[in-house]
């Protein structure tokens, strides 16, 4: 499973993605998922929508869904259903892969009913971008290139602490064993220092400091070598500390105003002060390791948490305290342009719920991959959006909920 922060103004202001997110203020209602009843025509611009490569990604996730027993619990809410009551459509979607948009569309709507996701009743949500970085590097340290991507450590344990407590579904520990207790790992500044030592083995080594933190936040990338040749390295565990958000810290500082920040422009601030870069980094005692991953699809992204390659602006991170992945899902938000200085566009969307994230809590929260290079960079950078989520779900499932 890949798991990774999105790089958006919501996540450098909140949380981190890859982090153990704190439980939410005690002034605050819990979140609730109420899914409220929608038909097809309630979507904006359904008619003429491009579904194919939402339904691509859908089968994509479906060869991994027809392998579990029928009486699974499909994930995310009991509102869901079972594995059984999706299996009609993943079988029929893998049996013809390939369909234009007006028959995908017309496979949804024999298949499923949408609902509206709300969060006890308050229908919007926001919903942030992520995407794929691409560093330079080298397998060996050398010139430029000092700056390591490490290995995930073997003295590293992780906790998944709902296999304890159902009330701490979704939310997670890592430290190491120390006699017979579990301790907390080393923080960012101390691994960054050498503190591993040989424990971690560096998998390449980049020519930014800069770029490996933001790798970091995404998670995974690709890294270009001196002889043209291309690795890929995706999450492999954290050290267990909280994200501190630095762009928050800058703020806070003065350094940047609230209005003006995005991944931009911490990056400038960043940039233009190297003698501070690192220290502000490791106010962030976050730390992700890595492993090396196969590229057998350039045109793919890394495996998500449902197990299959990230498909650009198909592909959506969701919370699974509330939803399954594998869910296609329907977004009704803006997103900045291509042109970073035109005004943001309608992003009226089919996506599938395919990867997860820390920092996307919530019932109507949804973080929408990219892709890789430098357009999706500046896309998910400025992607940070109030909209609204409808959850399609087998006909039978949805004929289930309570009105």
């Amino acid at each position: 499973m890949i798991r990774r922060v999105s790089i958006t103004l919501g996540i450098f202001f909140a949380l981190s993605a890859c982090a153990p997110s704190p439980s939410p203020p005690t002034t605050q209602p819990p979140d609730k998922l109420v899914f409220q009843p929608a038909t097809f025509a309630a979507l904006s611009g359904w008619d003429n929508a491009g579904v194919r490569s939402a339904y691509a990604a859908f089968g994509a996730t479906c060869a991994k869904l027809v392998l579990r027993d029928d009486a699974t619990p499909f994930g995310g809410s009991a509102d869901y259903g079972i594995v059984a009551d999706w299996k009609p459509a993943c079988t029929a979607a893998l049996n013809s892969p390939n369909l234009s948009d007006a028959a995908a569309r017309g496979f949804f709507s024999r298949y499923f009913t949408p609902v509206r996701a709300t969060n006890n009743g308050n229908e919007t949500g926001l919903f942030t971008g992520y995407y794929e970085p691409e560093l330079n590097g080298s397998r060996k340290r050398h010139g430029r290139f000092q700056t390591p991507l490490l290995a995930r450590p073997q003295d590293l344990v992780t906790v998944d602490l709902g296999a304890f407590r159902d009330n701490l579904k979704g939310e997670r520990i890592a430290g190491r064993v120390e006699g017979a207790k579990l301790v907390p790992y080393a923080e960012r500044g101390e691994i960054v220092a050498g503190a591993l030592g040989s424990r971690a083995k560096a998998l390449a080594y980049v020519d930014d400091p800069v770029d490996a933190f933001f790798l970091q936040v995404q998670g995974s990338g690709r890294v270009k070598l001196a002889d043209g040749s291309v690795i890929r390295v995706g999450y492999d565990g954290q050290n267990g500390f909280p994200y501190t958000a630095i762009g928050r810290v800058l703020v806070q500082r003065g350094a940047i105003p609230k209005d003006q920040l995005s991944m931009q422009s911490i990056r400038i601030w960043l940039d233009a002060h190297p003698g501070d870069a690192r220290a502000l980094m490791n106010e962030n005692a976050s730390y992700v390791f890595f492993k090396e991953l196969p590229i057998s699809d350039p045109n793919q992204g890394a495996p998500g948490s449902a197990g299959v390659p990230l498909t650009a602006e198909a592909s959506l991170a969701v919370d699974t305290r509330f939803h399954g992945l594998g869910a296609p899902m329907w977004i009704e938000a803006h997103a900045p342009a291509r042109d970073a200085a035109q005004p943001d566009v309608d992003f009226d969307r089919l996506l599938v719920a395919q990867d997860t994230g820390g920092a996307i809590r919530g019932p109507v929260r949804g973080d929408v991959y990219w892709g890789a290079g430098k357009v999706a960079e500046s896309i998910a950078g400025r992607m940070a959006h109030k909209g609204t989520l409808y959850v399609l779900l087998p006909k039978a499932v949805a004929a289930k909920l309570k009105p």
